[in-house]
Protein backbone atom coordinates (compact mmCIF):
# COMPACT_ATOMS: atom_id res chain seq x y z
CA UNK A 1 0.00 0.00 0.00
CA UNK A 2 1.48 3.29 -1.05
CA UNK A 3 1.79 5.87 1.69
CA UNK A 4 0.58 9.42 1.45
CA UNK A 5 4.06 10.87 1.70
CA UNK A 6 5.52 12.03 -1.58
CA UNK A 7 9.03 12.62 -0.28
CA UNK A 8 11.95 11.21 -2.16
CA UNK A 9 12.84 7.62 -1.28
CA UNK A 10 16.12 5.89 -1.77
CA UNK A 11 16.46 2.63 -3.64
CA UNK A 12 16.73 0.66 -0.40
CA UNK A 13 13.60 2.31 1.06
CA UNK A 14 11.71 1.62 -2.15
CA UNK A 15 12.76 -2.05 -2.07
CA UNK A 16 11.64 -2.41 1.53
CA UNK A 17 8.33 -0.75 0.70
CA UNK A 18 7.74 -3.19 -2.20
CA UNK A 19 8.58 -6.19 0.01
CA UNK A 20 6.16 -4.93 2.66
CA UNK A 21 3.38 -4.60 0.06
CA UNK A 22 4.00 -8.13 -1.20
CA UNK A 23 3.90 -9.47 2.36
CA UNK A 24 0.62 -7.65 2.99
CA UNK A 25 -0.90 -9.08 -0.18
CA UNK A 26 0.20 -12.58 0.79
CA UNK A 27 -1.23 -12.19 4.29
CA UNK A 28 2.16 -12.46 5.99
CA UNK A 29 2.06 -8.91 7.38
CA UNK A 30 -0.79 -6.92 8.96
CA UNK A 31 -2.69 -4.58 6.67
CA UNK A 32 -2.25 -0.83 6.77
CA UNK A 33 -4.64 1.17 8.96
CA UNK A 34 -6.32 4.44 7.99
CA UNK A 35 -7.20 7.45 10.15
CA UNK A 36 -10.29 5.80 11.59
CA UNK A 37 -8.42 2.63 12.55
CA UNK A 38 -9.88 0.50 9.72
CA UNK A 39 -7.73 -1.85 7.73
CA UNK A 40 -7.04 -1.01 4.10
CA UNK A 41 -7.26 -3.85 1.60
CA UNK A 42 -3.72 -4.43 0.26
CA UNK A 43 -5.07 -5.46 -3.18
CA UNK A 44 -6.49 -1.98 -3.88
CA UNK A 45 -4.51 -0.40 -6.78
CA UNK A 46 -2.22 2.48 -5.99
CA UNK A 47 -4.07 4.93 -8.20
CA UNK A 48 -7.15 4.38 -6.01
CA UNK A 49 -5.45 4.32 -2.62
CA UNK A 50 -3.22 7.38 -3.20
CA UNK A 51 -4.94 10.60 -2.17
CA UNK A 52 -4.55 13.76 -4.30
CA UNK A 53 -1.82 16.17 -3.24
CA UNK A 54 -4.23 19.04 -2.55
CA UNK A 55 -5.96 17.11 0.27
CA UNK A 56 -2.73 17.24 2.34
CA UNK A 57 -3.32 13.75 3.71
CA UNK A 58 -0.78 12.95 6.41
CA UNK A 59 -1.75 9.27 6.79
CA UNK A 60 -2.97 6.70 4.28
CA UNK A 61 -6.72 6.79 3.93
CA UNK A 62 -9.53 5.97 1.55
CA UNK A 63 -11.67 8.89 2.63
CA UNK A 64 -11.12 10.59 -0.73
CA UNK A 65 -12.93 7.68 -2.40
CA UNK A 66 -16.05 8.10 -0.24
CA UNK A 67 -18.56 10.84 0.27
CA UNK A 68 -16.58 12.37 3.13
CA UNK A 69 -18.97 15.28 3.65
CA UNK A 70 -20.96 14.34 6.75
CA UNK A 71 -24.76 14.42 6.64
CA UNK A 72 -26.27 16.00 9.79
CA UNK A 73 -29.39 13.82 9.51
CA UNK A 74 -27.40 10.58 9.19
CA UNK A 75 -27.45 8.27 12.18
CA UNK A 76 -25.89 4.90 12.91
CA UNK A 77 -28.69 3.79 15.20
CA UNK A 78 -31.06 0.99 14.25
CA UNK A 79 -34.70 0.16 14.78
CA UNK A 80 -35.68 -0.86 18.31
CA UNK A 81 -37.48 -3.95 17.17
CA UNK A 82 -40.33 -5.16 19.39
CA UNK A 83 -40.34 -2.11 21.69
CA UNK A 84 -43.69 -0.99 23.14
CA UNK A 85 -44.59 2.59 24.14
CA UNK A 86 -48.11 2.45 25.64
CA UNK A 87 -50.55 -0.19 26.92
CA UNK A 88 -54.22 0.83 26.79
CA UNK A 89 -56.89 -0.67 29.06
CA UNK A 90 -59.87 0.14 26.84
CA UNK A 91 -60.66 0.41 23.16
CA UNK A 92 -59.85 3.74 21.51
CA UNK A 93 -61.52 5.22 18.50
CA UNK A 94 -59.55 4.64 15.28
CA UNK A 95 -57.56 1.74 16.72
CA UNK A 96 -57.15 -1.67 15.06
CA UNK A 97 -60.42 -3.60 15.29
CA UNK A 98 -58.46 -6.85 15.63
CA UNK A 99 -55.98 -6.12 18.42
CA UNK A 100 -56.76 -2.57 19.58
CA UNK A 101 -53.33 -1.00 18.82
CA UNK A 102 -53.14 2.51 17.37
CA UNK A 103 -49.92 2.01 15.38
CA UNK A 104 -51.32 -0.03 12.49
CA UNK A 105 -54.58 -0.70 10.65
CA UNK A 106 -56.80 -3.73 10.66
CA UNK A 107 -55.64 -4.84 7.18
CA UNK A 108 -51.97 -4.93 8.22
CA UNK A 109 -52.52 -6.46 11.64
CA UNK A 110 -50.38 -9.52 12.35
CA UNK A 111 -51.83 -10.36 15.80
CA UNK A 112 -54.13 -13.21 16.60
CA UNK A 113 -57.81 -12.42 15.91
CA UNK A 114 -59.90 -11.48 18.94
CA UNK A 115 -62.63 -13.86 19.96
CA UNK A 116 -66.01 -12.91 18.65
CA UNK A 117 -68.07 -10.98 21.29
CA UNK A 118 -65.12 -10.66 23.72
CA UNK A 119 -64.92 -7.44 25.73
CA UNK A 120 -62.01 -5.03 25.30
CA UNK A 121 -59.71 -5.25 28.29
CA UNK A 122 -56.02 -4.62 28.96
CA UNK A 123 -55.37 -8.35 28.46
CA UNK A 124 -56.65 -8.56 24.88
CA UNK A 125 -55.59 -5.06 23.75
CA UNK A 126 -52.15 -5.06 22.14
CA UNK A 127 -49.66 -2.41 23.18
CA UNK A 128 -48.70 0.36 20.79
CA UNK A 129 -45.45 -0.35 18.92
CA UNK A 130 -42.53 2.04 18.78
CA UNK A 131 -42.30 3.56 15.31
CA UNK A 132 -39.00 5.13 14.26
CA UNK A 133 -37.93 6.93 11.09
CA UNK A 134 -34.29 7.00 9.96
CA UNK A 135 -32.70 8.71 6.99
CA UNK A 136 -30.05 6.13 6.02
CA UNK A 137 -27.51 6.54 3.23
CA UNK A 138 -26.87 4.06 0.43
CA UNK A 139 -24.56 1.85 2.50
CA UNK A 140 -26.71 2.03 5.57
CA UNK A 141 -29.76 0.70 3.74
CA UNK A 142 -27.85 -2.31 2.40
CA UNK A 143 -25.05 -3.11 4.84
CA UNK A 144 -26.22 -4.25 8.26
CA UNK A 145 -23.06 -6.08 9.27
CA UNK A 146 -22.19 -3.44 11.87
CA UNK A 147 -25.61 -3.57 13.57
CA UNK A 148 -25.53 -5.70 16.72
CA UNK A 149 -28.35 -7.16 18.72
CA UNK A 150 -28.84 -5.45 22.04
CA UNK A 151 -30.87 -6.13 25.12
CA UNK A 152 -32.59 -9.41 25.94
CA UNK A 153 -32.57 -10.56 22.31
CA UNK A 154 -28.76 -10.62 22.26
CA UNK A 155 -28.67 -12.51 25.54
CA UNK A 156 -31.07 -15.15 24.23
CA UNK A 157 -29.02 -15.44 21.04
CA UNK A 158 -25.85 -16.12 23.06
CA UNK A 159 -27.65 -18.76 25.11
CA UNK A 160 -28.87 -20.39 21.89
CA UNK A 161 -25.39 -20.49 20.35
CA UNK A 162 -23.82 -21.84 23.55
CA UNK A 163 -26.26 -24.67 24.11
CA UNK A 164 -26.28 -27.71 21.85
CA UNK A 165 -29.90 -28.72 22.40
CA UNK A 166 -32.36 -25.84 22.20
CA UNK A 167 -35.97 -26.35 23.10
CA UNK A 168 -38.14 -24.29 20.76
CA UNK A 169 -41.29 -22.90 22.39
CA UNK A 170 -44.52 -22.18 20.66
CA UNK A 171 -44.66 -18.78 22.22
CA UNK A 172 -44.52 -16.03 19.62
CA UNK A 173 -42.35 -13.76 21.76
CA UNK A 174 -39.63 -16.42 22.01
CA UNK A 175 -39.78 -17.02 18.28
CA UNK A 176 -39.29 -13.32 17.53
CA UNK A 177 -36.38 -13.11 19.96
CA UNK A 178 -34.61 -16.12 18.45
CA UNK A 179 -34.96 -14.93 14.87
CA UNK A 180 -31.52 -13.96 13.65
CA UNK A 181 -30.87 -12.15 10.43
CA UNK A 182 -28.41 -13.85 8.09
CA UNK A 183 -26.43 -10.67 7.83
CA UNK A 184 -25.74 -10.73 11.58
CA UNK A 185 -24.23 -14.23 11.52
CA UNK A 186 -20.58 -14.69 10.80
CA UNK A 187 -19.73 -15.69 7.21
CA UNK A 188 -17.59 -18.59 8.34
CA UNK A 189 -20.62 -20.17 10.07
CA UNK A 190 -22.91 -19.71 7.06
CA UNK A 191 -20.64 -21.18 4.42
CA UNK A 192 -17.26 -22.84 4.74
CA UNK A 193 -16.38 -22.33 1.08
CA UNK A 194 -12.73 -22.36 -0.03
CA UNK A 195 -11.53 -21.69 3.49
CA UNK A 196 -7.86 -20.64 3.53
CA UNK A 197 -5.88 -20.45 6.78
CA UNK A 198 -3.42 -17.56 7.02
CA UNK A 199 -1.03 -16.48 9.74
CA UNK A 200 -2.26 -12.90 10.03
CA UNK A 201 -5.85 -11.70 10.10
CA UNK A 202 -6.17 -9.11 7.32
CA UNK A 203 -8.89 -7.64 5.18
CA UNK A 204 -7.71 -9.80 2.28
CA UNK A 205 -8.60 -12.97 4.19
CA UNK A 206 -7.89 -13.79 7.82
CA UNK A 207 -7.31 -17.00 9.73
CA UNK A 208 -11.03 -17.78 9.76
CA UNK A 209 -11.99 -15.77 6.70
CA UNK A 210 -13.19 -17.20 3.41
CA UNK A 211 -11.73 -16.64 -0.03
CA UNK A 212 -14.40 -16.55 -2.72
CA UNK A 213 -12.02 -16.12 -5.64
CA UNK A 214 -11.76 -19.26 -7.77
CA UNK A 215 -8.22 -18.34 -8.84
CA UNK A 216 -5.41 -17.33 -6.56
CA UNK A 217 -4.00 -13.95 -7.51
CA UNK A 218 -0.42 -15.19 -7.31
CA UNK A 219 -0.99 -17.89 -9.94
CA UNK A 220 0.38 -17.27 -13.43
CA UNK A 221 -2.24 -17.30 -16.16
CA UNK A 222 -1.95 -20.07 -18.74
CA UNK A 223 -1.41 -17.72 -21.68
CA UNK A 224 1.58 -16.12 -19.91
CA UNK A 225 3.57 -19.35 -19.60
CA UNK A 226 4.80 -19.12 -23.20
CA UNK A 227 4.42 -15.90 -25.18
CA UNK A 228 5.42 -17.49 -28.48
CA UNK A 229 2.64 -17.14 -31.07
CA UNK A 230 3.35 -20.67 -32.30
CA UNK A 231 2.99 -22.23 -28.87
CA UNK A 232 -0.09 -23.97 -27.48
CA UNK A 233 -3.43 -22.36 -28.36
CA UNK A 234 -5.30 -20.64 -25.52
CA UNK A 235 -9.09 -20.46 -25.69
CA UNK A 236 -10.16 -17.34 -23.75
CA UNK A 237 -13.84 -18.28 -23.78
CA UNK A 238 -13.37 -21.52 -21.84
CA UNK A 239 -9.99 -20.49 -20.30
CA UNK A 240 -8.50 -23.75 -21.51
CA UNK A 241 -5.13 -24.63 -23.05
CA UNK A 242 -5.25 -28.23 -24.22
CA UNK A 243 -1.68 -28.63 -25.48
CA UNK A 244 1.53 -28.30 -23.49
CA UNK A 245 2.82 -24.70 -23.66
CA UNK A 246 6.34 -25.76 -22.59
CA UNK A 247 7.10 -29.05 -24.37
CA UNK A 248 10.91 -28.65 -24.12
CA UNK A 249 10.93 -28.04 -20.39
CA UNK A 250 12.24 -30.61 -17.89
CA UNK A 251 9.27 -32.80 -16.82
CA UNK A 252 10.56 -32.79 -13.22
CA UNK A 253 10.33 -29.00 -13.06
CA UNK A 254 7.08 -28.68 -15.02
CA UNK A 255 3.95 -27.97 -12.97
CA UNK A 256 1.53 -27.57 -15.90
CA UNK A 257 1.49 -29.76 -19.00
CA UNK A 258 -1.82 -28.75 -20.62
CA UNK A 259 -5.43 -29.65 -19.94
CA UNK A 260 -5.20 -32.84 -22.00
CA UNK A 261 -2.70 -34.20 -19.47
CA UNK A 262 -5.46 -34.37 -16.88
CA UNK A 263 -7.74 -36.20 -19.29
CA UNK A 264 -5.32 -39.06 -19.89
CA UNK A 265 -4.09 -39.54 -16.33
CA UNK A 266 -5.50 -40.54 -12.98
CA UNK A 267 -9.15 -41.39 -12.53
CA UNK A 268 -10.14 -39.51 -15.70
CA UNK A 269 -8.67 -42.29 -17.85
CA UNK A 270 -10.47 -44.97 -15.84
CA UNK A 271 -13.76 -43.11 -16.18
CA UNK A 272 -13.21 -42.81 -19.93
CA UNK A 273 -12.59 -46.55 -20.25
CA UNK A 274 -15.71 -47.21 -18.18
CA UNK A 275 -17.81 -45.11 -20.59
CA UNK A 276 -16.34 -46.85 -23.63
CA UNK A 277 -17.10 -50.26 -22.12
CA UNK A 278 -20.71 -49.19 -21.43
CA UNK A 279 -21.17 -48.01 -25.04
CA UNK A 280 -19.69 -51.17 -26.52
CA UNK A 281 -21.78 -53.37 -24.22
CA UNK A 282 -24.95 -51.51 -25.21
CA UNK A 283 -24.15 -51.94 -28.92
CA UNK A 284 -23.74 -55.70 -28.37
CA UNK A 285 -27.21 -55.99 -26.83
CA UNK A 286 -26.57 -55.61 -23.10
CA UNK A 287 -29.03 -53.44 -21.20
CA UNK A 288 -26.54 -51.09 -19.56
CA UNK A 289 -26.52 -47.30 -19.37
CA UNK A 290 -23.81 -45.22 -17.72
CA UNK A 291 -26.06 -42.30 -16.71
CA UNK A 292 -29.18 -44.27 -15.83
CA UNK A 293 -27.47 -47.01 -13.78
CA UNK A 294 -23.85 -46.04 -13.04
CA UNK A 295 -23.40 -48.65 -10.30
CA UNK A 296 -24.54 -51.43 -12.61
CA UNK A 297 -22.21 -50.22 -15.36
CA UNK A 298 -19.24 -50.08 -12.97
CA UNK A 299 -19.97 -53.59 -11.64
CA UNK A 300 -20.17 -55.00 -15.17
CA UNK A 301 -16.90 -53.30 -16.05
CA UNK A 302 -15.17 -54.83 -13.00
CA UNK A 303 -16.46 -58.29 -13.92
CA UNK A 304 -15.30 -57.76 -17.50
CA UNK A 305 -11.78 -56.87 -16.34
CA UNK A 306 -11.62 -59.91 -14.05
CA UNK A 307 -12.75 -62.26 -16.84
CA UNK A 308 -10.33 -60.66 -19.27
CA UNK A 309 -7.39 -61.20 -16.92
CA UNK A 310 -8.44 -64.86 -16.42
CA UNK A 311 -8.63 -65.40 -20.17
CA UNK A 312 -5.21 -63.84 -20.72
CA UNK A 313 -3.66 -66.02 -18.03
CA UNK A 314 -5.24 -69.15 -19.57
CA UNK A 315 -3.92 -68.29 -23.02
CA UNK A 316 -0.47 -67.64 -21.56
CA UNK A 317 -0.43 -70.98 -19.75
CA UNK A 318 -1.54 -72.83 -22.89
CA UNK A 319 1.24 -71.26 -24.96
CA UNK A 320 3.84 -72.01 -22.30
CA UNK A 321 2.73 -75.64 -22.08
CA UNK A 322 3.02 -76.03 -25.83
CA UNK A 323 6.21 -74.07 -26.58
CA UNK A 324 7.86 -73.78 -23.18
CA UNK A 325 9.03 -70.76 -21.28
CA UNK A 326 12.34 -69.24 -22.31
CA UNK A 327 12.42 -67.05 -19.21
CA UNK A 328 12.31 -69.95 -16.78
CA UNK A 329 15.31 -70.86 -14.64
CA UNK A 330 15.33 -74.49 -15.81
CA UNK A 331 18.25 -75.48 -18.04
CA UNK A 332 17.18 -76.10 -21.63
CA UNK A 333 18.25 -79.26 -23.47
CA UNK A 334 21.55 -79.02 -25.32
CA UNK A 335 20.06 -79.89 -28.71
CA UNK A 336 17.62 -76.99 -28.36
CA UNK A 337 20.12 -74.58 -26.87
CA UNK A 338 23.00 -75.15 -29.35
CA UNK A 339 21.15 -76.72 -32.27
CA UNK A 340 23.43 -79.79 -32.23
CA UNK A 341 22.99 -83.53 -31.82
CA UNK A 342 25.12 -86.65 -31.27
CA UNK A 343 24.35 -87.98 -34.77
CA UNK A 344 27.53 -88.36 -36.88
CA UNK A 345 27.55 -88.33 -40.68
CA UNK A 346 30.63 -88.89 -42.92
CA UNK A 347 30.95 -87.74 -46.54
CA UNK A 348 33.52 -88.58 -49.22
CA UNK A 349 35.26 -86.14 -51.54
CA UNK A 350 32.36 -86.25 -54.02
CA UNK A 351 29.83 -85.43 -51.30
CA UNK A 352 28.34 -88.88 -51.01
CA UNK A 353 27.34 -90.22 -47.59
CA UNK A 354 29.76 -92.85 -46.24
CA UNK A 355 28.46 -93.20 -42.70
CA UNK A 356 25.34 -91.99 -40.98
CA UNK A 357 22.25 -90.44 -42.51
CA UNK A 358 21.99 -87.21 -44.39
CA UNK A 359 19.71 -84.55 -42.93
CA UNK A 360 16.51 -84.21 -44.99
CA UNK A 361 16.21 -80.88 -46.74
CA UNK A 362 12.98 -78.97 -46.23
CA UNK A 363 10.61 -79.08 -49.17
CA UNK A 364 8.53 -76.30 -50.60
CA UNK A 365 4.91 -75.89 -49.61
CA UNK A 366 3.98 -76.07 -53.31
CA UNK A 367 3.54 -79.37 -55.13
CA UNK A 368 6.73 -80.43 -56.93
CA UNK A 369 7.28 -82.53 -60.11
CA UNK A 370 3.60 -82.28 -61.11
CA UNK A 371 3.30 -82.64 -64.96
CA UNK A 372 0.12 -81.65 -66.82
CA UNK A 373 -1.20 -82.16 -70.37
CA UNK A 374 1.13 -85.09 -71.13
CA UNK A 375 4.26 -82.98 -70.57
CA UNK A 376 7.40 -84.64 -69.22
CA UNK A 377 8.95 -81.37 -67.99
CA UNK A 378 7.53 -78.39 -66.14
CA UNK A 379 6.77 -75.05 -67.71
CA UNK A 380 9.80 -72.80 -67.37
CA UNK A 381 12.37 -75.51 -68.12
CA UNK A 382 13.17 -74.00 -71.53
CA UNK A 383 14.19 -70.44 -72.46
CA UNK A 384 14.43 -68.89 -75.96
CA UNK A 385 13.95 -65.41 -77.42
CA UNK A 386 13.15 -63.95 -73.98
CA UNK A 387 10.31 -66.43 -73.41
CA UNK A 388 9.78 -69.39 -71.08
CA UNK A 389 8.40 -72.70 -72.32
CA UNK A 390 8.38 -76.51 -72.09
CA UNK A 391 11.63 -78.32 -72.83
CA UNK A 392 9.92 -81.54 -73.92
CA UNK A 393 7.99 -80.00 -76.85
CA UNK A 394 9.53 -76.48 -77.05
CA UNK A 395 6.20 -74.67 -76.79
CA UNK A 396 5.71 -71.25 -75.17
CA UNK A 397 1.98 -71.59 -74.35
CA UNK A 398 1.64 -72.69 -70.72
CA UNK A 399 -1.64 -74.63 -70.99
CA UNK A 400 -0.79 -76.26 -74.35
CA UNK A 401 -0.88 -80.03 -74.94
CA UNK A 402 2.49 -81.73 -75.33
CA UNK A 403 3.23 -82.82 -78.94
CA UNK A 404 6.63 -84.37 -78.26
CA UNK A 405 9.32 -84.78 -80.95
CA UNK A 406 6.76 -84.47 -83.79
CA UNK A 407 5.82 -81.03 -82.58
CA UNK A 408 9.46 -79.97 -82.50
CA UNK A 409 10.00 -81.11 -86.11
CA UNK A 410 6.84 -79.37 -87.30
CA UNK A 411 7.92 -76.14 -85.59
CA UNK A 412 11.36 -76.25 -87.19
CA UNK A 413 9.85 -76.91 -90.67
CA UNK A 414 7.49 -73.96 -90.27
CA UNK A 415 10.39 -71.70 -89.29
CA UNK A 416 12.43 -72.79 -92.34
CA UNK A 417 9.47 -72.16 -94.64
CA UNK A 418 8.99 -68.66 -93.19
CA UNK A 419 12.65 -67.80 -93.82
CA UNK A 420 12.43 -69.01 -97.46
CA UNK A 421 9.35 -66.93 -98.13
CA UNK A 422 10.98 -63.79 -96.70
CA UNK A 423 14.11 -64.29 -98.87
CA UNK A 424 12.04 -64.83 -102.03
CA UNK A 425 10.03 -61.68 -101.39
CA UNK A 426 13.14 -59.58 -100.87
CA UNK A 427 14.62 -60.85 -104.15
CA UNK A 428 11.50 -60.07 -106.18
CA UNK A 429 11.17 -56.48 -105.02
CA UNK A 430 12.74 -53.79 -107.27
CA UNK A 431 15.42 -51.56 -105.83
CA UNK A 432 14.11 -47.99 -105.58
CA UNK A 433 16.64 -45.38 -106.84
CA UNK A 434 17.47 -42.71 -104.27
CA UNK A 435 15.86 -39.36 -105.07
CA UNK A 436 17.57 -36.07 -104.65
CA UNK A 437 16.19 -34.03 -101.80
CA UNK A 438 14.71 -30.80 -102.94
CA UNK A 439 13.85 -27.82 -100.80
CA UNK A 440 10.48 -26.50 -101.85
CA UNK A 441 8.95 -23.16 -101.05
CA UNK A 442 6.50 -23.18 -98.15
CA UNK A 443 4.78 -19.80 -98.47
CA UNK A 444 1.26 -19.37 -99.74
CA UNK A 445 -0.75 -22.03 -101.51
CA UNK A 446 -0.52 -21.19 -105.22
CA UNK A 447 3.02 -22.41 -106.03
CA UNK A 448 4.21 -24.67 -108.80
CA UNK A 449 4.91 -28.29 -107.94
CA UNK A 450 8.34 -28.32 -109.61
CA UNK A 451 9.66 -25.19 -107.88
CA UNK A 452 13.16 -25.69 -106.50
CA UNK A 453 15.02 -23.01 -104.49
CA UNK A 454 18.66 -22.21 -105.08
CA UNK A 455 20.58 -22.54 -101.83
CA UNK A 456 23.13 -19.83 -102.68
CA UNK A 457 20.43 -17.31 -103.62
CA UNK A 458 18.44 -18.24 -100.53
CA UNK A 459 21.44 -17.55 -98.30
CA UNK A 460 21.96 -14.15 -99.97
CA UNK A 461 18.26 -13.32 -99.53
CA UNK A 462 18.45 -14.23 -95.82
CA UNK A 463 21.39 -11.87 -95.31
CA UNK A 464 19.54 -9.13 -97.21
CA UNK A 465 16.43 -9.64 -95.05
CA UNK A 466 18.49 -9.47 -91.84
CA UNK A 467 20.08 -6.22 -92.98
CA UNK A 468 16.67 -4.74 -93.75
CA UNK A 469 15.38 -5.64 -90.28
CA UNK A 470 18.41 -4.02 -88.63
CA UNK A 471 17.78 -0.82 -90.61
CA UNK A 472 14.16 -0.82 -89.42
CA UNK A 473 15.24 -1.08 -85.77
CA UNK A 474 18.00 1.56 -86.02
CA UNK A 475 17.30 4.55 -88.33
CA UNK A 476 20.95 5.65 -88.15
CA UNK A 477 21.91 2.69 -90.38
CA UNK A 478 19.47 3.72 -93.10
CA UNK A 479 21.19 5.07 -96.24
CA UNK A 480 20.25 8.28 -98.04
CA UNK A 481 20.51 7.03 -101.60
CA UNK A 482 18.11 4.10 -101.66
CA UNK A 483 17.74 2.10 -104.84
CA UNK A 484 14.28 0.70 -105.28
CA UNK A 485 13.82 -2.69 -106.91
CA UNK A 486 10.38 -4.22 -107.49
CA UNK A 487 11.64 -7.61 -108.53
CA UNK A 488 10.98 -10.29 -105.89
CA UNK A 489 12.36 -13.74 -106.45
CA UNK A 490 11.24 -17.02 -104.91
CA UNK A 491 14.30 -16.98 -102.66
CA UNK A 492 13.36 -13.49 -101.39
CA UNK A 493 9.85 -14.68 -100.52
CA UNK A 494 11.26 -17.70 -98.73
CA UNK A 495 13.71 -15.52 -96.76
CA UNK A 496 10.92 -13.11 -95.79
CA UNK A 497 8.75 -15.97 -94.60
CA UNK A 498 11.56 -17.52 -92.59
CA UNK A 499 12.47 -14.21 -90.88
CA UNK A 500 8.89 -13.14 -90.27
CA UNK A 501 7.89 -13.13 -86.59
CA UNK A 502 4.71 -15.05 -85.79
CA UNK A 503 3.17 -13.63 -82.62
CA UNK A 504 1.26 -16.83 -81.91
CA UNK A 505 4.37 -18.97 -82.18
CA UNK A 506 5.56 -20.09 -78.71
CA UNK A 507 9.13 -20.32 -80.02
CA UNK A 508 9.21 -16.75 -81.42
CA UNK A 509 11.64 -15.61 -78.69
CA UNK A 510 14.21 -18.19 -79.84
CA UNK A 511 14.28 -17.15 -83.54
Amino acid sequence: MATASVAFKSREDHRKQMELEEARKAGLAPAEVDEDGKEINPHIPQYMSSAPWYLNAERPSLKHQRNWKSDPNYTKSWYDRGAKIYQADKYRKGACENCGAMTHTTKTCMERPRKLGAKWTSKNIAADEKIETFELDYDGKRDRSEKVLEGPAAKKLEEKNGSENVEVSDDEDNEDALKVDEAKVDESKQMDFAKVEKRVRTTGGGSTGTVRNLRIREDTAKYLLNLDVNSAHYDPKTRSMREDPLPDMDPNEKFYAGDNQNRVSGQALEFKQLNIHAWEAFEKGNDVHMQAAPSQAELLYKNFRVNKEKLKSQVKETIMEKYGNAATEDVLPRELLLGQSEREVEYDRAGRIIKGQEIALPKSKYEEDAFINNHTTVWGSWWKDHQWGYRCCKQFVRNSYCTGAAGIEAAEAAADLMKANIARKEASEDVIAPTEEKQLATWGTDIPDDLVLDQAKLAASLKKEEQRKREEKDERKRKYNVKWNDEVTAEDMEAYRMKKVHHDDPMKDFL
